[in-house]
Formats: C-alpha cells, structure tokens, sequence
C-alpha cells in the first residue's frame, strides 16, 4: 500500500496536479487499496484539522494582510531606512531589516515579499539597484517571514510532530538574526563594490520623527513576542491579538481601512487559509495510512543503517529537504515529512526544536529557487521582471542563506540557546 502511495502521489506530481489534490488522491487509492470503509477519509480529516494550534494560522495570515493593507508596513519601512538609509547599500539594508520587523508578526514569506517589496523595489530601482538584484534581495529576505517566530510553518511542524509551538518559535530567533545579518553584509558588499546606493540617504527621515510616525507599528511585534514569551498569552492567542491589533490601528488611528479594503484583505485571508488547511487534511490521511504501514519505522531503521552518525545524518537531509523545497510546497513537506524524519532524528540525538528549525530554513530556501519558488514568483510581480532574468542575481543570496542553514546545522547553541533560556 505505501508503495502505491508514494508512487501515484509523486506521478500526480509530475503530471502537474496540484499538490494539495495529489496527496489527496494518493491516500483514497491507498484506502482503496486495502479494503477500507470510506469513513476513515472524514475520521482522519477531522482528527488533522481538530487541533487547538491551528487557529493560529488564519489569524496570522490575516494579521500579515491588514498590516500591508493598514499603511504599518509602510512605516516600519520609513523606520527602518531612518536607521541605516545613510549607509552605501542602506536602502537594500533596510529591505532585510523590514522584512525582519515584518516577520516578527507576519508568520509568512509571502506576505511579506507583497507588502514590502511593493514599497522598497520600486525605490531602490528609482535609487539605481538593477531590477535582478533588487527583486532577488527581497524574495530572499522576505523568507525571514517564516524563520522569524511567529511563523506558520513552525506551527504546522509544531501540530505535525506534537511538539511545542512556543519552543520552536523561540529556536527561530537566532537563525533568524543570523540570516538577517549575513543578507545585510552581503548587500553593504555588493553595493560598495559596484557602486550603488550612494544617495539612499536621500529623503529619509530623522530617527526621532520616524520613530514618531512608526511606534504603533513597531509596537505589535513588541505584543505579540513579548506577550508570548511573558507569558501573557498563548501563541494561539497572540494570532487573534494582532489581528485586533492591526485592525484598531487601521480603522481608528491610521484610517487606512474600509470596509472594500477589508473584504479584500478577508478574501486573500480565506484563500490562503483554504489552501494549507485543505494540505493538511489530505496530508493528515496519507499520515495515518503511512503509520498504519510502519513506514516512519522502517524509514528510521533505512537512515540509521544508511547514517553513522549524527553529523552524516544532518548532512544528508539537508540536501534532501533542499532538493525537495525546490520541488514540493512548504506546508505539503512539512505536514508529510515531518512526522517521518523527526523520530529518526531523535534517534541520533537531535533535539525537536533544533530539527524543526533546520527543516524550515531548507523549506524556505526552496521558496527562493526555481522552478516552484513561490517567493520568487511574488518578487516577480512587484518588480514587473521574467525569473529567468533573476537567476543570475539570486545565486549569490541562495549562497549565503545556504552558509547560514549549515552553520545553524551544526552550532545548535544557535538554535537552542533561547530555548533553554526560557524553558530550560
């Protein structure tokens, strides 16, 4: 049966069927493969999506558009140049250093490409960037979105696994800062050898005024992290803070959002909820059957005699899941590899958060390279720009954001360092 499933899931995939729908399909022949009754389809549905954490997703994914949507992205870019706009490079800086405020609520690498690039591309063409380079810059940084807690990848990881949405979100925080960093020098370089970016300072504001215009926007990720990790509230219900939040601010203090505003900003919401948590409905069937097979134990017993170690073992599902973010949308790999890998890599030792953190920053580099790069595809619609014409700017930003997955493989501090700070 699991054998049937595997194959027929990765032909739909090669046939072109959507991912959701592929896993789907694969799971109804497996039922029928073993004689079933069909109530065992609507029994593991109901038990995939019957899961507290995932209310988070929506209200997340929400709480992402009303902020593009409510003017708080433009001013947490306008902060965001005040600080480093004098610097060569600093309106390239300033992209990743957005994107990282962006992340700290958005939870998505998509919503955050929209809301900031549709701000900082046109600049830093308007400033002399080429077009590769500036739309490459913020596909890249914009994967801070789902590295940075909150994050609705972890989350997924997090219900896929039973472990600690909290904890994971925690672990993101060093790899994180580390990617944002590494982007940052590497922009400065580029700009300084090529010449770019000498007048960003042009036009930005004095800190204090723009610190003025921003403090509610950067507020909310105070919110929302500090609510967490205070203990305020649960990360379930930091999701529906921000979207109050954003809202309030919105409607009442920047008076950006009307009622035709928020019907669009509800229907992208809805769409993009639909879309991952029809993935793990069909992901949450295509589980069970794998479990009923012993899949995940012979896969576990396969890796130990195939790995001698711990650091072989990383090594080989880093360039596993890399190959497989290329190819394969990050919520669908998650839902189905994750339940798989992580007893493996418990087995040699590899702690839950660390493993979760390193499968999403593969995942997320797979949004940024070709062919299925949904964050590239975004990108590509700010900037008004073929991919094909990106590829040769974007190696460099896959690189570096490579440099750092490895470094957060194998310094699991990094990862763990916060964890053990706050949780023990």
């Amino acid at each position: 049966m699991s054998q049937l499933m595997i194959v027929s899931m990765l032909v739909f995939f090669t046939v072109s069927v959507p991912v959701a729908v592929s896993i789907g399909l694969a799971a109804l022949l497996g039922v029928a493969s073993e004689g079933m009754t069909w109530l065992v389809v609507a029994q593991q549905v109901y038990a995939a999506l019957d899961k507290y954490p995932l209310v988070a997703v929506p209200f997340f994914i929400l709480a992402g558009n009303l902020m593009e949507a409510s003017g708080i992205s433009e001013r947490m870019v306008e902060f965001a140049k005040s600080l480093v706009g004098g610097v060569q490079g600093g309106l390239a800086i300033s992209c990743v250093l957005t994107c990282m405020i962006f992340a700290a609520v958005a939870g998505s690498s998509v919503a955050t490409t929209f809301a900031v690039g549709a701000i900082l591309i046109p600049a830093m063409l308007k400033h002399g960037y080429p077009r590769p380079f500036a739309a490459s810059l913020q596909a890249t940084a914009a994967e801070l979105g789902v590295i940075i807690p909150p994050s609705v990848p972890m989350i997924l990881f997090a219900v896929s696994t039973d472990t600690s949405v909290g904890e994971l979100f925690i672990a993101g925080i060093g790899p994180g800062i580390l990617i944002a960093l590494a982007l940052m020098f590497y922009v400065w370089v580029y700009a300084k050898r090529h010449g770019y970016g000498k007048n960003d300072g042009a036009g930005r504001l004095p800190i204090g005024l723009a610190l003025r215009r921003a403090w509610l926007a950067l507020m909310m990720p105070v919110i929302i992290l500090g609510g967490i990790y205070g203990g305020v509230f649960t990360p379930t219900e930091a999701s529906a803070v921000a979207v109050v939040y954003a809202l309030v601010v919105g409607v009442f203090v920047y008076r950006r959002l009307d009622l035709k505003t928020l019907s669009h900003t509800f229907h992208r919401s809805v769409i993009s909820t639909a879309v991952i948590m029809f993935i793990i409905a069909n992901a949450g069937v295509f589980g069970f059957l794998l479990n009923r097979a012993g899949v995940p134990q012979a896969l576990g017993d396969l890796l130990g005699s195939f790995f001698s170690d711990k650091y072989t073992f990383l090594l080989g599902m880093n360039l596993a899941l890399f190959l497989i973010g290329m190819f394969i949308e990050t919520s669908a790999s998650i839902v189905v590899l994750a339940p798989l890998l992580l007893p493996v890599a418990m087995q040699f030792g590899v702690d839950p958060a660390h493993f979760g953190v390193i499968m999403v920053v593969n995942l997320a580099l797979g949004m940024v390279t070709p062919p299925f790069g949904v964050n590239l595809f975004a990108a590509c619609t700010v900037a008004q720009l073929p991919l094909e014409r990106m590829i040769r700017s974007l190696v460099p930003f896959v690189l570096v954001t490579f440099g750092c997955l490895i470094i957060i493989t194998y310094v699991p501090q990094l990862s763990l360092f916060f964890k053990h700070l706050v949780y023990g």
